[in-house]
This record gives structure tokens, sequence and C-alpha cells, in this order.
């Protein structure tokens, strides 16, 4: 039984491609010590994970700022808020809480804001004035007023505002229809 040598393989002849050191001692020390800390980190993860749900519960607070900790007031406010999509609703509440800074003194005196329609489609803050010449007053002001108010809120916020005059008295019955000196329904009856 003749044994022939195993032909040489063949290198291709065009650039030489640089050849691969095989890891040396040091180089797999190396690769080993790498592999077993990534092993050790996630077995201490997962037997810490494991202590945790004994004691009852999730990641504890520590001295670091995480997502778990108190805020202030106000940026829960804001948060909550931007979370619901509330910005417009509260920046017309705003609105309504510093009218007379935006149309003057003298017109919050006489002229109050009632409700904000927040449909995309109406967009209507109604006002209510004690007396008519007020309301013509502002009819006559509202082109300018919506403009700032658009100014102070965003394009778009306050498309139109309705002006209500005063109110009047309760429509209705002034009270019992009775005539006068009556005793009331059994004077008829005899």
């Amino acid at each position: 039984m003749t044994t022939d040598p195993l032909p040489e393989p063949s290198v291709p002849s065009g650039p030489s491609v640089p050849s691969v050191p095989e890891p040396s001692g040091v180089d797999l020390a190396r690769v080993a010590l790498r592999a077993a800390k990534e092993q050790a980190k996630a077995r201490g993860a997962a037997a810490q994970q494991k202590k945790q749900a004994r004691r009852g519960g999730g990641l504890r607070s520590g001295a670091r700022a995480d997502g778990r900790d108190p805020l202030p007031l106000g940026a829960a406010i804001n948060r909550l808020i931007t979370e619901r999509g509330w910005e417009t609703p509260a920046a017309v509440g705003g609105v309504m809480g510093r009218w007379p800074q935006i149309v003057g003194e003298d017109l919050a005196k006489h002229c109050l804001p009632l409700r904000y329609d927040e449909d995309p489609e109406e967009r209507v803050l109604t006002v209510q004035c004690d007396s008519t010449a007020w309301a013509t007053q502002l009819r006559l002001l509202a082109p300018r007023l919506v403009a700032r108010l658009n100014e102070d809120l965003g394009h778009g916020t306050v498309r139109v505002i309705k002006v209500l005059g005063p109110g009047g008295p309760r429509r209705g019955y002034g009270g019992p229809l009775r005539a006068p000196g009556s005793t009331g329904p059994g004077d008829t009856y005899g």
C-alpha cells in the first residue's frame, strides 16, 4: 500500500493575502478570561433578579436618580399634560386666568370668557358681556383679539370668538297663574 502525498493547496496568484496568525497562548488566555467574565456577569445578574423577586419587588431606589424618583409638582403636571395631550385645553385655561392682561382691564371688567370648544373644526371661545354696548365693542375687536390669542396659544387655536350679550330675565312664568283674590283651584268647585 503506497501513500501518495497530498497535493499542496493552490494559492491564487493575485495580490498576496496576509495570513492570519494562529492565536498564541496569551491571546487564548485573554479570550477565555473575557468569556469567563461575561458568564459570571450573566450569572450574577440572574442571581440578583431572583433575590429581588424573593424580596417582593423590582429594583430598589439607590443613591442615583432614576425614573422612579419623586418629581417636583410643576414637572409632574407638565409631564401629565404632555402624556395625555392636554396642551391646548391647558393653554386656553391659562388664557382664561390671564384674561385681564390679554384684553385690558376695562374690557375684562365687562366681558368674561365662559368656555372654549376645542373641536378641531370649531375652536370657538365664548365670551359674555354685561351690556350690549360692550358686546358690540368686543365684536368689533374680535379679529384683533383672535390674532392676539393665537400669538399666545399657537396658530389656529382660536378661530372664532362668539360674543354673548347680557343675560336677560329668565324666560318663563313670573309666578303662579291665578287671578287676584282667588283662593286656588278649590274656588271653582263649589
